[in-house]
């Protein structure tokens, strides 16, 4: 069925094919029996996919990125075709338009897409009320906090501070996205100097939260995949030095390595296929620096079941994807998970978090 429905969403403009997504799913939250039904025929259910990471239980270990649910309005949605976990976002303080169209590019060839949206969001106030008023799912919700586009690099931290403050009852962990290409010096945050005052910052907010609310929301950094090996072994090491819960690996790339397609040269973040190799390399890296006990979330060019297979045996606790989700629709996460049962049956393994590191 998708095939057909695949059809006609490419022979629209891609940011417009993704607005008929989001207007699609949240049509679909208007009827709880809609869901109910929706859920009951994607989701699959075995004790075998689930992961339990501190306080947090993930039904399976395939979770949907950041940058389709970008306002926090159709999570239930999404959590409904069988993912184990949602994140949204990118969010920040004030909503912002982001970066001028077009800004989203299909690469067919290639099996990926390339995008400089620039974080447009309607702000953390929009995303409190949805969050307030929309039906909770039963899975994990990660909220993945950035910076305005105004606001001076010396002031970064006051904007994630101001994002974890306003929405920290409402997600379940959350996400410090400082290796967006589409963000004009976002990525200087990474560096040694800034990134120690910046984490710094945020955790001295999120002790501040947790004394007012006695809970303890988990703090993920989000890591470019552009960083040289010294780089990003430095930055996890700061990370870990001062308390960050886990990492993502991998953000989208500014490489264009071996592409084909005529939109290869647009500016922008690639994300996709090309992006595989180069996520499984960081997610081996991380999970060799903290010596596993650190969790991380495995993000790039997963379009099937041995793609997610191969980031979880390289040390990623989950998984995420979101272009594969664009070009083989919403079966691919019943599909991942299934084939991640039968390979958990080839190697004899009784669970998934079994398989977390094997090839590290």
């Amino acid at each position: 069925m998708y095939s057909v429905i695949k059809k006609c969403l490419f022979r629209m403009e891609p940011e417009r094919a993704h607005q008929w997504a989001v207007n699609a799913l949240q049509a679909a939250q208007q009827t709880p029996v809609l869901l109910w039904a929706l859920e009951r025929k994607q989701a699959v259910r075995d004790p075998r996919l689930a992961v339990q990471s501190g306080q947090l239980h993930f039904p399976n270990p395939v979770g949907m990125a950041a940058g389709f649910d970008k306002n926090a309005t159709i999570y239930p949605a999404l959590a409904a075709l069988g993912f184990g976990f949602v994140e949204v976002g990118t969010l920040t303080p004030k909503p912002q338009p982001g970066n001028s169209r077009p800004r989203l590019y299909r690469l067919e060839e290639d099996d990926a897409v390339i995008n400089r949206m620039g974080f447009n969001n309607k702000g953390i106030i929009q995303a409190a009320h949805s969050f307030s008023t929309l039906h909770r799912p039963s899975v994990p919700i990660g909220i993945n906090l950035g910076k305005n586009k105004k606001t001076p690099q010396e002031e970064a931290a006051g904007d994630y501070r101001t994002g974890l403050r306003a929405l920290y009852r409402h997600g379940d962990y959350f996400v410090i996205n400082i290796s967006s290409p589409n963000t004009q010096g976002l990525r200087d945050l990474q560096h040694a100097d800034s990134l120690q005052f910046l984490l710094s910052d945020i955790l001295e907010e999120r002790e501040e939260l947790r004394r007012e609310t006695g809970e303890v929301r988990p703090i993920f950094v989000k890591l470019a995949p552009d960083l040289n090996a010294d780089m990003m072994t430095e930055t996890v090491q700061i990370g870990v030095k001062l308390g960050i819960d886990g990492f993502i690996a991998v953000n989208t790339t500014r490489s264009r390595k071996d592409l084909v397609s005529p939109h290869r040269t647009e500016e922008g973040g690639l994300s996709g296929r090309p992006l595989s190799s180069s996520s499984t390399e960081a997610i081996r890296l991380i999970y060799r620096v903290t010596e596993g006990q650190i969790p991380i979330i495995g993000v790039g060019g997963i379009f099937d079941g041995k793609d997610a297979y191969q980031k979880i045996r390289a040390g990623a606790s989950l998984v995420q994807i979101y272009t594969g989700l664009i070009y083989q629709g919403p079966s691919i996460v019943r599909s991942i998970n299934q084939k991640l049962l039968s390979l958990l049956e080839r190697d004899g393994l009784d669970s998934i978090q079994e398989a977390v590191g094997l090839d590290a």
